[in-house]
């Protein structure tokens, strides 16, 4: 795909279309709406949220509140045209709307139906971070793809996706929806996921719009504490954060939301320089910007903003196009375009971007699905379910194994850790598609294996350990293997941690579990890198499963019994010991490089590297790596490696390539990714690997936001992960 853009006759139709709209519905088109929830308690639906996130009431007291409560659809405002957008997941009530708006408001504009479908609508995915690490973009576009398909059939239109935040520091809870910390791997990533979302040409019917989110540098928030500031050069946002956007801006993304954040001490909901200079005209982005819920209010907050008036006006002139849920534009913009405090141009620029986007997906033409549609994926098709499996495996990674792996079918396992045993949990953060009859617990996942396994809850992130419980089930084991993490709700939006160690008394299971001196395996069940120096220390064998979706169950057994040899590799720095965040391997490079002296860049109390580095992933086979060649062309540098598999099991290496530039004009990197490859060995098997990188690609940018290409030394490293590397050093002229 290239950049999004109407066709000649698309755009025709738009101009037509917008001539004869009066202000009020052109402002109408830039509000976007859920529905609001009336009755049935006392006080406001955002107060009671309120109460129940701080623990002042329960679960089931707000269900019993809730059981009163109606739905508001603010049908009449979209029979007036004041309605552009809606956020919705039933297909029935999109229909109904749809008919109100294109058959009963005064032009007949469809609505844009969005949902949040981050890592799969109803076949659901591995989080963000974890199908990252399957390194493969066929993998990326195809869950995408699945999504698309699903989400369509309920008339969703547009899904808040990809999230393509650079994430740096593991106790941020939106790591679990950013494919981590890289941005040339996040790059492959949002090109595939837009690919996948949207299909080749705008408009199909079983494709959706993107939304790359959160622009930008949301990653960045200072302590890792979700919706803080941030503030950095220019020339580490275009550098180290913008990457992946303007990847998928070059691939063809519709739309994109605006971070909570300010940036530089500018929201980067009212922020001109991000969003008219870096990404409307630099990146010449032709789609919409949406805010993100109620953000546009939040500046009175953030003290940009003295009211919401003054928030409106703000927004629509740095370029800010449509407003969640605000109500900012749907109050107050149209008397400003009125007074003139705000322009009949910038209105008609909001409006003409949104209706662009509304005219390519084909919702002039087809505003409906049928009957048959919102039946299609009631009972999951067995393609979708292999795809989350295959997504899955792929998605673990081995970080520990001292030979206890694999294990053997008619080894007795005792299965410990409440994890194992709650499907929903599987799912992870922001997989509101989810439904648990599609949803496969380790324990089921283990049986339907064959294993012959004795299961006991014994301890989860928040519940105490049993001791008793524990011994029972090892009593007659060969193996235990523990479950052992975090619940979905410990991470994704507003779960920023600050300890990043097992939470709860997890540690002590695992303790426990070794005093009885049969191997221990721990599978790891989380949203975010843990701090796990103790258990790399201690227990034998430890996998990375993540919250791999659907297909959890069947994906971990595959790879605890050696159907499948885990070939995952981590697409984020794992810290030793919180303290250590945020922690990222191409980091700049300082005057002081950490080493055993004091007086280096170093704590005192924590050790020099991180516990498991980026790219990190092991194998139950070997991989060698030999013979590394450079070789300079008129535009690129290649690099030649042998891979050998010294083991006894076939597997797939993702041979990764690094490059240092060593002295520039700006601080650099120590090293940064810049290619990988996949390779498939059986056992005693070589093969060359050929990576090439473009000299284009070596250059940055500077604070001034010249990109420069600079004559000089660059060191090249390929290997398994960015700590062990084979290196070779190049002198470049361009």
């Amino acid at each position: 795909m290239a950049k999004f853009t109407l066709r000649e006759e698309q755009a025709l139709k738009v101009e037509e279309l917008l001539k004869k709209m009066t202000v009020a519905e052109k402002v109408g088109q830039l509000h976007q709406l859920s529905p609001s929830i009336v009755g049935g308690f006392d006080v406001s639906f955002e107060e009671l949220i309120e109460m129940l996130t701080e623990g002042r009431i329960t679960n089931e007291e707000f269900g019993q509140m809730m059981e009163g409560a109606e739905r508001d659809f603010h049908e009449e405002e979209i029979r007036e045209g004041r309605i552009g957008s809606f956020l919705l997941d039933d297909p029935e009530k999109a229909n109904e709307l749809q008919r109100i708006a294109v058959e009963e408001s005064r032009l007949g504009i469809p609505l844009l139906i969005g949902f949040d479908v981050i890592h799969g609508f109803q076949t659901v995915f591995p989080i963000p971070l974890g199908e990252a690490c399957t390194w493969n973009q066929e993998l990326f576009e195809a869950s995408a793809s699945i999504a698309a398909k699903e989400a369509s059939s309920h008339n969703i239109r547009w899904t808040f996706a990809p999230m393509v935040d650079i994430a740096r520091d593991a106790r941020w809870g939106r790591i679990s929806e950013s494919p981590g910390e890289d941005p040339y791997l996040a790059g492959v990533y949002s090109r595939a996921k837009v690919r996948g979302f949207q299909g080749k040409e705008p408009g199909g019917q079983e494709h959706i719009a993107a939304c790359l989110k959160h622009f930008a540098a949301y990653g960045a928030v200072e302590s890792g504490q979700d919706y803080n500031t941030v503030s950095m050069a220019h020339s580490m946002l275009h550098n180290g954060y913008l990457p992946p956007v303007k990847a998928a801006v070059e691939e063809g993304a519709m739309t994109v939301m605006a971070a909570f954040n300010d940036y530089n001490g500018v929201p980067c909901t009212v922020n001109p320089y991000l969003l008219r200079k870096v990404l409307k005209k630099d990146y010449g982005f032709e789609g919409f910007v949406v805010s993100d819920a109620t953000a546009i209010k939040e500046c009175v907050a953030h003290g940009i903003a003295a009211d919401l008036a003054d928030a409106s006006k703000k927004a629509i002139e740095a370029g800010m196009d449509m407003d969640m849920n605000s109500h900012a534009y749907h109050n107050h913009l149209e008397t400003q375009v009125e007074d003139k405090t705000v322009s009949i141009e910038t209105l008609n620029e909001a409006v003409r971007r949104v209706l662009s986007v509304k005219m390519a997906l084909g919702l002039f033409e087809r505003p409906y699905v049928s009957e048959e549609e919102m039946k299609r994926y009631e009972e999951l098709p067995k393609e979708h379910k292999e795809a989350a499996l295959e997504t899955a495996k792929r998605s673990i990674v081995l970080l520990k194994n001292e030979q206890v792996l694999p294990l053997r079918k008619d080894q007795k396992i005792a299965l410990v850790g409440e994890l194992a045993d709650m499907p929903m949990e599987v799912l992870g953060a922001w997989s509101l598609g989810g439904r648990e009859k599609d949803c496969v617990s380790i324990y089921q996942g283990l049986k339907d294996a064959g294993a012959s396994v004795t299961y006991q809850t014994c301890c989860g992130p928040e519940s105490d350990f049993c001791k008793e419980a524990l011994m029972e089930a090892a009593e007659d084991a060969d193996v235990i293997v523990a479950v052992v993490g975090e619940t979905s709700a410990m991470s994704g939006e507003a779960a920023s941690r600050s300890d990043l160690t097992l939470p709860g008394q997890q540690q002590e299971l695992l303790k426990e579990a070794l005093a009885t001196g049969k191997p221990v395996v721990a599978v790891l069940m989380n949203g975010r890198p843990l701090a796990l120096a103790w258990e790399q220390e201690h227990v034998p064998a430890i996998l990375e499963c993540w919250q791999l979706g659907i297909e959890m169950g069947h994906a971990v057994a595959d790879v605890l019994f050696g159907a499948y040899n885990p070939s995952g590799k981590l697409s984020c720095t794992f810290p030793a010991v919180t303290g250590q965040c945020p922690r990222y391997y191409n980091h700049p490079s300082t005057g002081r490089p950490a080493g055993k002296s004091k007086f280096t860049s170093r704590y005192l109390d924590a050790p020099l590297a991180p516990l498991y580095p980026f790219g990190y992933g092991l194998s139950y086979t070997e991989y060698r790596y030999e013979g590394f060649q450079l070789k300079e062309t008129e535009t690129a540098v290649l690099a030649q490696v042998t891979v050998r598999n010294e083991g006894s099991y076939g597997g797939e290496e993702t041979v990764q390539l690094y490059v240092r530039d060593v002295t520039g004009s700006l601080v650099r990197p120590v090293k940064e990714l810049k290619g990988f490859q996949k390779v498939r060995l059986s056992p005693g098997e070589a093969k060359k690997v050929l990576l090439s990188v473009e000299k284009k690609d070596l250059g940055f940018y500077n604070d001034e936001m010249e990109y420069l290409l600079e004559d000089g030394e660059f060191i090249f490293y390929v290997g398994g992960n960015s700590r062990d590397c084979m290196e070779q050093e190049i002198s470049l002229k361009f």
